[in-house]
């Protein structure tokens, strides 16, 4: 039997009123969803804010015994004290309405950095990490990157999709509503344009929100030097790239390369970079990961919208991008599974630069579950759980360039939520790994796409 609370019925008046948004004569039949009475919830802006920096995030707005309203279309239409919203919407009905009482509703999580689209795992190369190879060590052998690219290359572009959308589905139910995917483990144009024509079928088929990024220079291909795949991607891949997506085949928002000692050095970062923002992509790459490379540089110079890794940044690279307003994209995993030393997130905060987290989801770095990685930025960089929450939502939505629809419960904003089981939202970082038994429903666009029906308490 369905709880009667989550049947389409009526808002009962409440005594008092406060008046929250317009509402038109017409207004029956245009709410979709409310969210009704929660323990806690985190709005993370109340002002329009595309990004909060170090001050903001340790004050994020966080309101108690607060309702949700989100409309027909998707987007939310009012957030506040649930005494003032039951007054405001009485007699409003609602396709479905969530008791959300002793419960926490937060903002859906948006994870900026994944490599989600590949054939052949690297459980085989585990063991090799933890024995003492380096991540080169490995990718010098023939493996990493190239291991996966050979896999990738091999299978078929249906069976690629159905693997790709089981690891949307896992990242959904960990409370991912938008994720940053890449291309990458191609490195020919016919893989890459397959692996971004998985991307874009799984946007079409999925209840997930996607950003699209070309990463043909993720590695130099075998049968080419730096050089001469640089030439490559710049004449051949990134012109069939805009010709897709001109004739409405595929939708690509970011271009990424790997530089580093041994793949793609800073000339030919630029020029790549460089090219993919002048037939429209924003600029979001790895950069000073296993070594300095002066990428932070780069990308304040270039403009870049975000850059991911920075284990190794330069402390004028931290300056130029907290200058340039170039988001951060810190990636805890890595640094925990290779054992690399752990980005300076403090320093980066007090820097005044804008810090976001992602999951960096690969065969290498297999974890798909953004509370985890925020535990792990909380214990191994030091950011608070605040700050934490921020760089997982309103900050990592800045870094794809979505901040103004996504990352924060605000009015105009695209309905996407997570409902957890518990009276403090904090527990959605402090219990590590238990957020498959907190988490109890997703959201996006005001539609419930994730009902977890093994909720536990704590």
């Amino acid at each position: 039997m369905r709880d009667p609370l989550e049947q389409r019925r009526l808002l009962r008046p409440a005594a008092k009123s406060l008046h929250l948004l317009c509402l038109g004569s017409d207004m029956a039949g245009q709410y979709e969803l409310l969210l009704e009475g929660a323990q806690q919830l985190v709005l993370v802006c109340t002002k329009g804010e595309k990004y909060l920096l170090e001050s903001g995030m340790q004050n994020l707005a966080v309101l108690e015994n607060a309702s949700v309203v989100i409309g027909k279309d998707g987007y939310i239409k009012a957030a506040g004290d649930a005494s003032a919203i039951r007054n405001q919407f009485s007699g409003v009905p609602f396709e479905k309405i969530i008791n959300c009482s002793g419960k926490c509703i937060l903002p859906g999580l948006v994870d900026a950095h994944t490599h989600p689209v590949w054939a052949g795992d690297r459980v085989h190369e585990f063991a090799m990490k933890l024995a003492g190879a380096s991540y080169m060590d490995i990718h010098q052998a023939g493996g990493g990157i190239h291991f996966t690219v050979e896999h990738t290359q091999k299978t078929s572009e249906d069976d690629l999709l159905q693997r790709f959308k089981q690891r949307l589905l896992r990242m959904l139910r960990g409370g991912t509503t938008l994720v940053e995917c890449k291309s990458g483990y191609g490195l020919n144009l016919e893989t890459e344009i397959k692996m971004l024509r998985v991307i874009e079928r799984a946007r079409q088929e999925l209840n997930i929100g996607i950003s699209s990024t070309y990463c043909g220079a993720h590695s130099v291909p075998k049968d080419k030097n730096a050089l001469e795949a640089t030439d490559d991607i710049m004449s051949i891949h990134l012109p069939k790239l805009k010709e897709l997506d001109r004739n409405g085949e595929i939708h690509v928002d970011n271009i990424d390369v790997f530089c580093e000692k041994g793949v793609f050095d800073l000339n030919s970062t630029r020029k790549i970079l460089q090219a993919g923002k002048d037939i429209g992509l924003q600029i979001n790459f790895h950069g000073d990961e296993l070594h300095p490379m002066k990428c932070a540089e780069l990308g304040a110079d270039l403009g870049a919208q975000a850059i991911s890794h920075l284990e190794e940044v330069s402390d004028e690279g931290i300056t130029a991008m907290a200058q340039a307003k170039c988001a951060a994209i810190l990636l805890p995993t890595t640094a925990y599974i290779l054992r690399l030393k752990q980005p300076q997130a403090r320093k980066m905060l007090k820097e005044g630069v804008i810090v976001a987290l992602g999951s960096d989801f690969n065969p290498n770095a297999y974890c798909c579950s953004m509370p985890m990685v925020m535990h792990l930025a909380c214990v191994n960089m030091k950011m608070s759980m605040k700050e934490a929450l921020a760089a997982a939502t309103i900050n990592a939505a800045y870094a794809l360039g979505k901040s103004d629809s996504h990352g924060s419960i605000e009015t105009g904003k695209q309905g996407d939520l997570l409902i957890i089981n518990s009276s403090r939202w904090e527990h959605l970082i402090y219990q590590f790994g238990g957020h498959q038994e907190l988490i109890e429903y997703v959201i996006v666009k005001g539609k419930v796409v994730y009902k977890n029906s093994n909720i536990l308490d704590y």
